[in-house]
């Protein structure tokens, strides 16, 4: 596969930032009609942008770190990705502007890396 523009993107936030706090505060039957709303609105963007799409990406689950030190458990704040294609780093950055993860969800960002190919030989 060709690496050629093409963008990994991580949607990024903390269990316990103030978004996710407040997210939380909100009463379940509301909370559940905002998720609701934020499903159908990320749905929208992956049909806007499925030329764009080369893998749907998902959600990401707990972790575990591999370091000299060894095997442990750990958090971060990345909580699902996607990849896409673009022209450009900067296209592949505003296909993500007042994406639902920030606007409705209590996601804090969206980080876009390019893709670099394998070094051969």
């Amino acid at each position: 596969m060709s690496t050629d523009n093409t963008y990994l993107a991580v949607f990024l936030g903390s269990k316990t930032s103030a978004r996710m706090t407040a997210w939380m505060a909100v009463p379940e039957a509301e909370r559940k009609k905002n998720e609701q709303k934020g499903m159908a609105a990320w749905k929208a963007w992956m049909e806007k942008h499925q030329a764009a799409l080369v893998g749907a990406g998902g959600p990401l689950g707990k972790t575990k770190r591999v370091s000299g030190s060894g095997i442990a458990d750990i958090a971060n704040e990345m909580g699902a990705f996607t990849v896409v294609r673009a022209e450009s780093h900067e296209a592949a950055a505003r296909m993500f502007e007042n994406h639902p993860h920030f606007t409705i969800f209590p996601g804090e960002a969206v980080e876009i890396m390019p893709v670099l190919p394998i070094p051969q030989g």
